[in-house]
């Protein structure tokens, strides 16, 4: 790209869009004009892309979230233009930071599972697979985090306020979404470009939007009733209007159901009509041509609702079932009961009267099935779709697909041997293991440039870019003394990039010469974000004791959302804050540890944590944790894990060794053995400095401003300890010491985190994308 004709086209994009020259607008407006420019010189790719996989078998990636994280730096990386756009901007006088801090945070997602779909459709890109993403065009995000007085509140997250360069309306793939005779709207699409690294396949994310058929009543108007002449359009925006809607109420339970069958709905409409349009007379090659992968059961409804559709076209119910299995695959994101979909009956009929019958047919062959296999009728309820009045989307997800895959060998172990075992048992080889990865393009190429360097300069060239298992041949250098300084250097750089940013945005001053101990996931009390409050807590009370003591420098960082209908999570969340206004403020302590809540966590945040981190807080209840990113993600940029044995934390253990990372507490089988007779107090008891740690909850050392949140949190850790906080503690603390302790001798601490991260390489995206291509979709690279 010639630095002439990127600044004629910023200068064009700047006056088709605002009518003033790009240097009379602000940062934000500046963003759309260069984001516009840089869509100008990669749409011809992008229509080359679309074409070059025409006649072959896709995938299709269905997802409630895809968390994309900002997309300016990602696209010139991965279209190598990187260099030049930013050259050219600082001729023109631009500072790239700046505008790259323009760009808001794509409101598309919310947690790991979001993450992983766009790792995903990264990989698939780069690694020249006909991959595409379907799913909703929220316009908002999940919520703005902001704390006040130490609770979260949340405010809206309007992240499409400005116009959006990477978003590409096309109207005239528009579909109608019928919920009922008397319910119906349309869903528009709008597309986004997946580039992949190398510029040479772009592949698309469809997002549908939610429009009312008929958007204006102008009778109504004329009436004087100006509110409800655009009722139809408002309560038809209000199905995109915002990511997990709180449902914690049946109106907010029929807002998700609605969102679920709305864009798989309008997915599948969209594959049949552009099947239709390719001369395609009968559906007998629709599963030799499409491939769906359902992430979770949020897209459940695409089982039903592509039987529906093939009905209408014709096409008898086995038939259409036949197809349907053999189209569909199903990712199972969880252990947790309560996190595998169910919907009343009632609920769901009254909200998807047209779809019930065919669940119905769904659950009427099944229940043959289980007949003719001669399945005892008391195991029936570890199968049937629809029992105790309810509609289980699980069940469903495993019975009508191909294959149903965990997404870390233990979580899938686990599914075979407990959640789902009857289920492995009546289809013995459905259920397998796609261990989930991230892409390096992003955390490690884009978010840490200083690491991505050094390897290169190691590796002798960048092809590490597109084969993370080249990062093995930099084990043998962890005895090299100037290879391991560079890393040092390196890490130490990013920690004071950190601790600068935490100064402006958080206005907590951290040393960046302490450890970075971080902990940065959902809110959720398996993941035991209390746990390491705990610690924070008694060590604050060890320092009191000896303040004169040797004691390592340590800084603890929590970055978390807590769903708004969640009330413990959001207890927690007061509580860290609470501790962290003792901590940081103690003449005894604020030297030696400090504590940061940093306020609305997003992708973007995480590029600045991951990169600085020495300690990786993988702590939850072995069993909980399906797999995990973050762990990954950390392990890339050389940290160190202290963890459980869970999730795929067990496989990072088995790559980098148990000697490089810091394992405590109790492993599946005895949590399990543990539940059948647990007295949290006992721990609470014998571990020496935890009582008090868990009575200042409630004896006024905290306040919780008359809320009652910190006497519930106490009552639910004291009373049921569902998680073993309390049973794990002591073994945490071990664990930590040992962290403070190899602290002081920083070449050999570091030493681990190097042997981290030059055993990351099984735990790129683009390994995953290979298996799912290879063993579950059957789809293949363009010749």
């Amino acid at each position: 790209m010639k630095s002439i004709d990127l600044k004629a086209r910023i200068e064009a994009q700047a006056y088709k869009s605002y009518g003033r020259s790009f240097y009379d607008l602000h940062e934000k407006e500046q963003f759309v004009a260069v984001g516009n420019a840089v869509m100008e010189y990669l749409v011809p790719e992008w229509i080359q892309s679309k074409k070059k996989f025409r006649d072959q078998k896709q995938a299709y990636y269905f997802s409630a979230e895809f968390l994309m994280g900002r997309a300016l730096s990602n696209n010139l990386a991965n279209l190598e233009i990187e260099k030049e756009v930013k050259e050219t901007l600082s001729e023109m006088g631009v500072d790239y930071n700046a505008l790259e801090d323009a760009e808001d945070d794509a409101g598309l997602g919310n947690g790991g599972l979001g993450r992983l779909a766009a790792c995903f459709l990264d990989s698939g890109a780069t690694l020249d697979y006909p991959l595409s993403g379907y799913g909703i065009l929220y316009q908002y995000g999940i919520f703005k985090q902001n704390f006040v007085n130490g609770f979260q509140v949340e405010e809206g997250d309007p992240w499409l306020e400005y116009e959006n360069p990477w978003l590409v309306k096309d109207s005239n793939d528009t579909v109608i979404v019928e919920f009922s005779e008397e319910d119906k709207v349309e869903a528009v699409p709008y597309d986004m470009p997946i580039v992949g690294y190398g510029g040479q396949t772009i592949n698309t994310l469809r997002l549908w939007s939610a429009e009312a058929i008929k958007k204006f009543n102008f009778k109504t108007f004329d009436e004087g009733n100006y509110i409800d002449s655009v009722k139809a359009q408002n309560e038809a925006e209000t199905i995109s209007r915002i990511l997990y809607p709180n449902d914690s109420t049946d109106e907010g339970k029929r807002l998700r159901l609605k969102q679920q069958y709305f864009f798989t709905s309008a997915s599948l409409q969209d594959l049949i009509r552009k099947f239709r349009k390719e001369g395609h007379k009968g559906f007998d090659d629709f599963s030799k041509l499409h491939s769906i992968q359902l992430n979770d059961t949020h897209p459940a409804l695409a089982i039903p609702e592509l039987i529906r559709l093939l009905e209408m076209e014709g096409v008898e119910f086995e038939k259409a079932f036949d197809i349907v299995q053999k189209t569909m695959a199903y990712t199972n994101h969880t252990l947790m009961a309560e996190a595998l979909e169910v919907w009343s009956e009632e609920l769901f009929i009254s909200v998807l009267p047209n779809l019930m019958p065919y669940i119905k047919k769904i659950n009427e062959r099944l229940i043959g099935e289980l007949e003719e296999w001669k399945v005892d009728k008391s195991l029936w309820d570890k199968f049937l779709i629809l029992q105790n009045e309810s509609v289980h989307m699980a069940f469903m997800s495993i019975y009508v697909s191909r294959a149903v895959n965990g997404v870390a060998a233990i979580h899938t172990n686990l599914l075979k041997s407990e959640v789902i075992r009857e289920w492995d048992e009546l289809f013995p080889g459905r259920i397998v293991n796609k261990t989930n990865g991230i892409t390096q393009r992003r955390w490690l190429l884009q978010a840490n440039p200083g690491l991505s360097g050094m390897i290169t300069d190691l590796l002798g060239g960048d092809e590490w870019i597109t084969d993370l298992n080249l990062l093995k041949n930099l084990e043998d250098r962890h005895e090299d003394d100037e290879v391991l300084e560079r890393f040092i250097g390196i890490k130490k750089e990013k920690k004071q990039e950190l601790a600068e940013y935490i100064q402006f945005h958080e206005e907590v001053d951290i040393d960046s010469e302490s450890i970075f101990d971080i902990q940065i996931k959902r809110l959720h009390e398996y993941k035991r974000q209390l746990m390491m409050a705990f610690y924070i807590a008694d060590l604050f009370n060890r320092i009191k004791e000896d303040p004169g003591a040797e004691w390592t420098k340590r800084t603890f960082i929590f970055g978390a959302k807590a769903a708004p209908g969640y009330y413990m999570a959001k207890a927690i969340i007061k509580f860290i804050n609470e501790l962290a206004g003792r901590v940081n403020t103690d003449v005894d302590t604020k030297d030696i540890i400090k504590v940061v809540f940093v306020e609305n966590y997003g992708v973007s945040y995480a590029e600045k944590l991951f990169p600085a981190a020495d300690v990786s807080e993988q702590i939850s209840t072995a069993g909980k944790e399906a797999s995990g990113t973050g762990n990954m993600k950390f392990m890339l940029n050389g940290a160190v894990t202290v963890g459980t044995m869970d999730g795929a934390n067990v496989e990072i253990v088995e790559e980098a060794g148990k000697e490089n990372n810091y394992i405590f507490g109790m492993e599946v089988e005895a949590v399990a053995a543990k539940r059948a007779d647990y007295d949290p107090k006992i721990p609470m008891r014998e571990t020496e400095g935890l009582g008090a740690v868990v009575e200042s909850l409630v004896d006024g050392t905290y306040q919780d401003n008359g809320t009652g949140m910190l006497r519930d949190l106490y009552d639910s850790v004291v009373g049921r300890d569902e998680y073993f906080v309390l049973e794990d503690f002591a073994s945490y603390r071990e664990a930590q010491d040992r962290i403070a302790h190899d602290y002081k001798d920083k070449k050999a601490f570091y030493k681990k985190g190097y042997m981290n991260m030059a055993n990351a390489g099984k735990f790129s995206s683009d390994r995953t994308i290979e298996e799912y291509a290879g063993e579950i979709w059957h789809i293949s690279k363009k010749q």
